[in-house]
């Protein structure tokens, strides 16, 4: 977390909350409750962990109001109503503070078209390409080896980590972050079947992401077939995820790693996927689902909530039937309880 040192009402002016005590402390570094050395800060928001509150070698802790007295009577304590959040906004405080400032300017052996648009405070780094047409926003950062296309565009006080590619005509919005490996725009996965063999479906459209999307490590999203692939507002994709052509997914949804979503599927807003679920193709997702692990989407979600499943796979037609018995189970159950009565 690197070497500085902040005092605790420093950080409550910056952040806010109640201290409890230890004003004066300076605080070294952020740690996990069960980590924590005496120079840490450390925060509880999962119950089950009270516990540590006693063993904890932390300078301070974060705690909610009901963990308040507890906190207080170990040391130092910062009171919220939202623990977990202030954890992050606080890493976020820090990391600011902590890590290198970017290297405003082109670097020597980037190639950058004299047809680009380039904002004020841009970095562009080692061996980085920037083709013709394409435009980066102010103080936005292009990490080593990346490429942004012809025509492509990047949003103000976005960060593209190294070896990113931004295919043509695609778009990211402001405040964005694209980790290494991420692949923006590759072709759609179209082909039209012929006696010769398969025909390639020419991928017309673009992707278009919007502000404050993170994007984890080698994450792939397929241009359209036609019209674009849209990622909205806030959205939070993990690593190793694939997302089809023309999939839409809604402002605020998150998916965790290794999973994919297959063509024109639309995904609601607030939505949380997890990881290695699966989404067949041309399906629609209402807002304010939650998909849970290794689950395989089939159908249409027509209503909010949590939703789990998966089936040992077989050969296809015996799959089926059991599949179909398998969701009368219920009714039978109820069928064999009324005959037993009897």
């Amino acid at each position: 977390m690197g070497t500085t040192t902040v005092a605790l009402s420093e950080l409550i002016a910056a952040l806010g909350g109640d201290l409890l005590g230890g004003s004066d402390l300076r605080i070294t570094g952020i740690a996990p409750l069960d980590e924590a050395g005496e120079g840490s800060i450390s925060f509880l928001s999962n119950p089950r962990y009270r516990a540590q509150l006693a063993t904890t070698r932390a300078a301070c802790v974060i705690v909610a109001p009901a963990f308040a007295e507890a906190a207080a009577a170990r040391g130092a304590a910062i009171v919220t109503p939202e623990p977990y959040l202030y954890f992050a906004r606080l890493t976020q405080w820090w990391a600011a503070r902590t890590r290198p400032a970017a290297a405003v300017g082109v670097h020597a052996s980037a190639v950058v078209s004299p047809e680009a648009q380039v904002g004020e405070g841009v970095e562009i780094g080692p061996l980085a390409v920037i083709e013709a047409g394409a435009v980066i926003g102010d103080h936005a950062r292009i990490g080593a080896h990346c490429v942004v296309e012809r025509g492509a565009r990047v949003g103000a006080h976005t960060r593209l980590a190294p070896r990113v590619v931004l295919g043509y005509g695609c778009c990211i919005g402001a405040r964005g972050l694209v980790h290494s490996g991420v692949v923006i725009g590759a072709d759609g996965f179209g082909f039209a079947p012929s006696s010769q063999g398969y025909v390639k479906i020419e991928q017309l459209g673009n992707v278009s992401i919007g502000d404050d999307v993170e994007i984890g490590a080698n994450t792939c999203i397929d241009r359209g077939a036609l019209a674009d692939t849209v990622i909205e507002d806030g959205v939070k994709l993990d690593n190793l995820i694939q997302i089809a052509h023309n999939v839409r997914i809604g402002r605020n949804t998150a998916m965790a790693g290794c999973g994919a979503i297959a063509g024109s599927t639309t995904v609601g807003a607030n939505c949380t996927i997890g990881g290695a679920a699966n989404i067949i193709g041309h399906l629609n997702i209402v807002d304010g689902v939650h998909i849970t692990a290794c689950t395989l989407v089939t159908r249409d979600i027509t209503q909010p909530g949590a939703y789990s499943g998966a089936y040992p796979f077989e050969e296809n037609s015996s799959w089926q039937k059991n599949a179909a018995t398998l969701r009368q189970l219920h009714t039978l159950r109820e069928r064999v309880r009324a005959l037993e009565k009897k």
